[in-house]
């Protein structure tokens, strides 16, 4: 019977100890909260969405960083035994918009209380409040192998494998300041550049603050940098005092992040995206006419929230009095342009503090796809968001922890070589 010691009591951390644990290996998990998966618990604005319902072969488009590498994982460990492992823990899940897989009770503790309650049932030594300082490993004429973790507290545990399962340095009050990536250079890993990711963005223009608290549905948004088209989505967002966010700003943000941080960005939100250019200019028509006498500002109603109304009339050029019978058909077609392309200025992204995962990390170019083993250390294995693999949203990124932390469990230790 080997020993596994696992560092990082979150989602990867978690699925590692129970697969270590049913293959037969002693497991102890270290976690320097008071709690187990409290990154977890804070997902999905706490309904924790698990995974997606898509077809497989569609998770590797919605991966930012290194898809390839995760063929093995996703395929060892699929969304659809993620589904079945949490529905025979007693998790009973439903699929929403977007294939986003949320437990039928909306509450991420569930989810937390059943792998919790696995761990036990399989006899995993939980160790909370327990902050790992360094990993111990030696050198010998076949190369380097770990055998153990020192404690801040200077106890020092020997182990036969230890799974780094830290996460990244994303919502640093939930314990992730990036001590994976630490123990990773120290034993020679190339940690790619960090970001934060599926992040809010920051906006130039004044009107944000005004349409601040605003969520718009069935909308598209496409990110320019002047030459060519970066990113497009249709989905829902919503404006902040300082800009923009909501699962379209979200996911953009994993893909332009590295590109805002040079240059200024320009969004262009199409605000009817269900209707041609032509279609529009009808129906914006049909509330002229039946409005032929009152003012412009008041003819617009039934077009947009009334929270955007007066920012749109005032971006038209449109004086806001103007009988709408004396509107020309330039100022309705510009008029028209304006709805369907809705532009801010993109400045910046937000802190690791509003992000929702840390895009970069160790390198996987020394990572074992099929076992999540170091190359460059024996018996060391990482899972997770540690690793330089993050997605967009709608539960992608957790099945990177849940198959990453599959893999590497089922492979840490004796037990799991057979």
């Amino acid at each position: 019977m080997s020993k596994v010691l696992i560092i990082g009591g979150g989602a990867a951390g978690m699925m590692a100890a129970a697969f270590a644990a049913k293959n037969g290996n002693r497991v102890e998990v270290f976690e320097k909260n008071e709690k187990l998966g409290k990154k977890l618990f804070i997902t999905g604005k706490g309904r924790c969405n698990i995974t997606n319902a898509a077809d497989l072969e569609d998770f590797f488009p919605a991966v930012t960083s290194n898809p390839k590498f995760l063929y093995s994982a996703f395929y060892s460990f699929t969304n659809e035994q993620v589904i079945s492992f949490f529905e025979e823990l007693g998790v009973k899940t439903k699929v929403e918009r977007g294939g986003r897989v949320f437990p039928v009770s909306d509450h991420s503790s569930d989810v937390i209380q059943a792998l919790k309650s696995e761990m036990e049932r399989l006899g995993v030594k939980i160790n909370l409040n327990a902050e790992v300082k360094e990993l111990i490993t030696e050198k010998s004429s076949t190369g380097e192998t770990v055998n153990g973790i020192r404690l801040v507290s200077g106890k020092k545990i020997s182990g036969d494998a230890v799974i780094v399962a830290t996460g990244g340095i994303s919502y640093p009050s939930t314990g992730s300041t990036g001590d994976g990536y630490r123990f990773a250079r120290r034993c020679g890993h190339k940690v790619s550049e960090l970001s934060p990711s599926l992040v809010p963005m920051e906006v130039k223009e004044w009107y944000a603050g005004e349409l601040m608290g605003l969520s718009l549905r069935n909308i598209e948004i496409r990110i320019t940098d002047g030459k060519k088209k970066l990113y497009q989505e249709f989905g829902e967002m919503l404006f902040t005092h300082y800009g923009v966010t909501g699962p379209v700003i979200l996911s953009a943000s994993s893909v332009v992040g590295k590109k805002l941080k040079d240059t200024e960005l320009t969004l262009h939100i199409d605000l009817k995206p269900a209707l041609t250019e032509e279609q529009l200019d009808k129906r914006v028509l049909r509330e002229f006419e039946t409005n032929h006498n009152r003012q412009f500002k008041n003819a617009v109603d039934s077009l947009f929230p009334s929270k955007l109304r007066p920012v749109i009339v005032e971006l038209s050029g449109i004086p806001e009095e103007k009988k709408v019978h004396e509107i020309t058909k330039e100022e309705r077609l510009r008029f028209v342009r304006l709805i369907k392309d809705f532009t801010m200025t993109l400045t910046g992204l937000r802190g690791y503090n509003e992000a929702i995962i840390t895009k970069g990390g160790v390198s996987v170019k020394e990572i074992d796809p099929g076992t999540m083993e170091s190359k460059l250390v024996k018996g060391l294995y990482f899972a997770g968001e540690v690793l330089d693999l993050d997605a967009v949203t709608g539960g992608y990124n957790l099945q990177i922890a849940w198959s990453t932390g599959y893999l590497a469990g089922m492979n840490a230790g004796v037990e799991g070589k057979g």
